[in-house]
């Protein structure tokens, strides 16, 4: 399989997982706004309401615990991207400075879903 077919068949997978928290999500009570938000700067896997909040959530899958756990698979640099990317996000669709965001990370392991709430701050440049 070429370099593109391993690229697709990665996002087919990613897109079934995001689609699975998506609906975890939902059923905990959060509104999605839209899946794979993308620009310039990366992509954003969940947008959605929580009460109050506008919630960027990254979305991790592992088969195994073999890597490690998915929720400590955000590093400093994605968490950077994904604060640029809900800065251009809340520009373009209007939200201001005093919206309340938060930056959820939902961690797959095999079949056990696991939700962190505000699992880092905003990284600002």
């Amino acid at each position: 399989m070429g370099e593109t077919g391993k690229n697709s068949n990665r996002r087919a997978v990613g897109s079934t997982y995001e689609k699975l928290a998506g609906e975890y999500l939902t059923s905990l009570g959060y509104e999605i706004l839209e899946y794979n938000f993308r620009c310039r700067s990366g992509e954003i896997d969940i947008v959605a309401r929580e009460g109050k909040y506008l919630v960027f959530a990254e979305v991790k899958y592992r088969d195994s615990g073999k890597s490690g756990s998915p929720l400590e698979a955000v590093t400093v640099k994605k968490q950077r991207i994904i604060s640029r990317v809900a800065s251009y996000y809340c520009l373009i669709h209007g939200f201001g400075e005093e919206t309340p965001c938060r930056f959820d990370v939902v961690g797959i392991l095999g079949e056990e879903i696991t939700l962190l709430r505000n699992a880092f701050e905003y990284q600002g440049y």
